[in-house]
């Protein structure tokens, strides 16, 4: 199953141009031409999912698993100090291609990346009433 119109279905089928580095029968790891650090790649499913909401369970820890072989590549083979994984759902938290992927994006002691937020406490009481919502 893939999106005629999803640039990452297109890579999948060879139309358009990525640099591999890691597949298998459920995914398919390949370098991100945006990259926030050196080795940046993303993990996608080879089936379309538009995001986390959408992509089954299989896939999901294919995708998971795949990300974890990248990872550990990176910390063997560019010396990383560390390695973030991202996932945006939605437009309202950056996701801009809607094709399910996890963003490997190896870390170095002295990168520039810095995280979108500031951690501060937040308000116990809110945390509570959100915690009992989702209960």
């Amino acid at each position: 199953m893939s999106d005629p119109d999803c640039i990452f279905c297109k890579i999948i089928a060879g139309e358009l141009p990525s640099q591999i580095i890691d597949e298998d029968e459920r995914t398919i790891a390949f370098m991100d031409i945006s990259p926030a650090t050196r080795g940046h790649a993303l993990v996608i499913p080879r089936a379309h999912s538009r995001d986390l909401l959408e992509i089954g369970p299989e896939d999901l820890a294919a995708t998971i698993a795949g990300a974890q072989r990248i990872a550990r590549r990176m910390s063997e083979r560019l010396g990383t100090d560390g390695v973030n994984l991202l996932n945006s759902c939605g437009r309202a938290a950056w996701q801009t291609v809607f094709h399910f992927r996890i963003h490997v994006i190896p870390r170095y002691a002295e990168d520039p990346l810095r995280l979108p937020w500031t951690p501060a406490e937040g308000d116990m009481d809110e945390i509570a009433a959100v915690a009992a919502e989702l209960r």
